[in-house]
C-alpha cells in the first residue's frame, strides 16, 4: 500500500509518518508540505490512500480532493483537522474519514478502517461547514457547475451580483453561479465588500472609482479587471464614500 501525508506542518507530518509506520508497516509513505506539491506526487506516485490537512496556504486539502473527485480511480482519502471534538459534529454529519490533531494512534487507526472516495456532495457541504465551524471567512467560492466541482478565490472576486434566484461571484474572466445570499455574503466578508446597492457587492480592494452619470445623477462603480459596473444607490453612496476614504 502506498500512502501520501499532505500537511504544511513538518511536525504533524512527522508525527502521522510515525504512527503510519506502527499501523501500516508494510506501507510506502510519502509526504508533500502544500496541496500542489500533493497533486504533483499523486500523478506521478499514484497513493491508494491520501491523508490531507484541511486548512494549508493556497491549495487546501478540500480543493486537492476535489481535483481527485476527476480522477477515474482516486485514492481514499482522510481529512486532518484541528477543531475540536464539538466542531467536528459537522465532519461526522458528512460521513468523511478524519482525524484530529494532535492525531491519536487509535483515531488514526479508526480512520484507517473507515477511509474512502470522497464525492462532490461531500465536498461542498464539507467546505461550507469547515469554514462556519471556524468563524472565519472563507477562502475561496465553490459550487457544481456542469463542469464538476469549482471554486473561485476570495480575492479574485470583484463583486457578488444578485439577479432573480441567484448569485453571481464575478471575478476576471470568471462567474460562478453561488448558492449564498447577498446578506450572508455581506456579513461573511464585511471587512472586504461593501454594498453598493441592494443587489450587489463590490470588493474595496478593486473599486478604481465612482462615477456619476450626468444625464441621470446615478452613480456606479468601475472595477479593476470586469466589465460589470454595478449601480450605487444613493442610499448607500455616502458609505460606500465613507469606506473608500478608509482604504
Amino acid at each position: 500500500m502506498k500512502i501520501l501525508v499532505v500537511d504544511d506542518e513538518p511536525l504533524a507530518r512527522e508525527r502521522l509518518l510515525r504512527l503510519l509506520g506502527k499501523l501500516q508497516p508494510a506501507a510506502t509513505c510519502c509526504e508533500a508540505a502544500d496541496g500542489r506539491e500533493a497533486l504533483v506526487l499523486i500523478a506521478r506516485e499514484n497513493p491508494e490512500l491520501v491523508l490531507l490537512d484541511v486548512r494549508m496556504p493556497g491549495v487546501d486539502g478540500i480543493e486537492v480532493a476535489a481535483e481527485l473527485d476527476g480522477m477515474p480511480a482516486p485514492p481514499a482519502v482522510i481529512f486532518c483537522t484541528a477543531y475540536d471534538e464539538y466542531a467536528l459534529e459537522a465532519l461526522r454529519h458528512q460521513a468523511v474519514a478524519y482525524v484530529l490533531k494532535p492525531v491519536r494512534e487509535a483515531e488514526l487507526a479508526r480512520a484507517l478502517e473507515s477511509a474512502g472516495r470522497v464525492n462532490r456532495i461531500q465536498l461542498a457541504q464539507l467546505a461550507a461547514e469547515q469554514e462556519a465551524v471556524a468563524g472565519m471567512p472563507r477562502q475561496s467560492i465553490s459550487c457544481h457547475t456542469h463542469r464538476g466541482f469549482e471554486t473561485l478565490p476570495v480575492t479574485e472576486i470583484r463583486c457578488f451580483l444578485a439577479e432573480q434566484k441567484y448569485v453571481s461571484a464575478c471575478g476576471p474572466g470568471r462567474e460562478l453561479l453561488i448558492p449564498d445570499t447577498l446578506k450572508d455574503l455581506e456579513q461573511e466578508f464585511s471587512n472586504l465588500f461593501v454594498r453598493v446597492h441592494r443587489n450587489a457587492l463590490v470588493a474595496l480592494e478593486h473599486i478604481q472609482r465612482l462615477e456619476r452619470d450626468d444625464d441621470e445623477g446615478s452613480w456606479h462603480a468601475v472595477l479593476e479587471g470586469v466589465s460589470h459596473q454595478p449601480s450605487v444607490s444613493r442610499r448607500h453612496l455616502g458609505a460606500v464614500k465613507k469606506r473608500l476614504s478608509q482604504r
